[in-house]
C-alpha cells in the first residue's frame, strides 16, 4: 500500500491528540505517576487479549533474544522514562506547551536515524520538515493566552526529556521491528517492559498501593482508560507501522502534528478563540506535512 507508513503516522498524531487531553485532565486529578502506571496496566491487559485472539498466544515468545532486548529497551525508555517526564510536564505547564516541546522529537529522531540507521534525508524533505515544525510551533505558542507557570523551566526540561525519550524509543523499536516483525507483538513487548519497570520502581519505593489507589477516582480512571486505548494500544501500534514503513524523520514529523489537530478541538469543544495567526500556522504545518508525501 503506497504511503502506508505516512498514513499510519498521521493516524498516530490523531490518537496522541486525544490521549494528551485525557492524560492532562486525569493527571491534574490524581497525579502523573498514577496516570502512567494505570494506563500501561490497562494497555497491557488489552494487548494480551488482542495478541491471544490474533496470534493464538498471550506473548510472542518466538521473538528471539536480540529482538526482545531492543523492544524491551524501547519500552523502558519510551514508556517508563520518556512518558513519565512528559506526563509531569502536562501537569506543570499544560498540554499545549508540553506538546510544543514534543515537536523536538523529529529533530532528535532524524539525528539518531542518521547516526545509527544510516538514513539520509534530501534537502527538500528537510525543508518540508522545517516548515511543518515551524507551523506547529507557531500554532501552539499562539494558540491561547500565555499563562505564567510557577514551574515553567522544570516543565520545559521535562518536556524536552519526553521528546528525547520518544525518539530514542523509536530508534530502538526500528531495530526490534527488523524482518517485518508484527507491530502488535512488538508493542506488547514494549508495554510489558514498561509495566515491569514501573512496578519495580514503585515497589522499591513502597508506593504501588498508594499509586493504584488514586485510580478510585472514577472520572480520572475513565480518562486514563480512553487515553490508554488511543495511546499505548492503537497509537503506538500505528507509530510502529509508521517507523517500519517510512523514513524515521518523515514519520516522526507527521506524528508531531498533534498540536495542530488539537486546535479545532480547542475551538469547537472548549470554545477557545482561534486567531488568524493560529489558522495560518495550521495551514503552514499541514502544507509542510503534505509536501513530505511527494518530495
Amino acid at each position: 500500500m503506497p504511503y502506508l507508513g505516512e498514513s499510519a503516522a498521521l493516524l498516530t498524531s490523531l490518537c496522541w491528540s486525544l490521549n494528551s487531553v485525557c492524560f492532562t485532565v486525569a493527571g491534574r486529578r490524581v497525579g502523573s505517576a498514577a496516570v502512567n502506571l494505570g494506563r500501561l496496566l490497562m494497555a497491557w491487559g488489552t494487548l494480551l487479549l488482542v495478541h491471544l485472539v490474533i496470534y493464538g498466544s498471550l506473548f510472542p515468545m518466538q521473538a528471539g533474544g536480540a529482538r526482545l532486548g531492543w523492544l524491551a529497551l524501547s519500552g523502558f525508555i519510551g514508556f517508563a522514562l520518556g512518558d513519565a517526564v512528559l506526563f509531569e510536564a502536562f501537569v506543570l505547564i499544560g498540554a499545549r506547551l508540553a506538546m510544543l516541546l514534543m515537536t523536538l522529537s523529529p529533530i532528535f529522531s532524524a539525528l539518531l536515524a542518521w547516526l545509527f540507521l544510516g538514513q539520509n534525508l534530501s534537502l527538500p524533505k528537510l525543508l518540508a520538515m522545517a516548515v511543518t515544525l515551524g507551523g506547529i510551533a507557531w500554532v501552539v505558542w499562539g494558540g491561547g493566552e500565555h499563562e505564567e507557570h510557577p514551574h515553567l523551566w522544570r516543565g520545559i526540561l521535562l518536556g524536552i526529556g519526553g521528546a528525547l525519550g520518544q525518539s530514542i524509543g523509536l530508534v530502538c523499536s526500528k531495530f526490534g521491528l527488523a524482518g517485518d516483525f508484527p507491530p502488535i507483538s512488538a508493542n506488547l513487548i514494549r508495554v510489558t517492559a514498561g509495566v515491569v519497570a514501573l512496578l519495580l520502581y514503585f515497589g522499591f519505593r513502597g508506593q504501588i498501593r498508594s499509586t493504584l489507589g488514586a485510580l478510585r477516582d472514577g472520572r480520572a480512571t475513565a480518562f486514563i482508560g480512553l487515553g490508554a486505548a488511543t495511546g499505548p494500544v492503537l497509537g503506538v501500534v500505528l507509530s510502529l507501522i509508521a517507523i517500519a514503513k517510512a523514513p524515521m524523520g518523515v514519520a516522526a514529523t507527521l506524528m508531531s502534528l498533534s498540536p495542530v489537530i488539537l486546535l479545532p478541538v480547542s475551538h469547537f469543544v472548549f470554545k477557545e478563540k482561534v486567531g488568524g495567526h493560529a489558522i495560518l500556522g495550521t495551514l503552514l504545518a499541514l502544507g509542510g506535512a503534505a509536501a513530505l508525501f511527494f518530495l
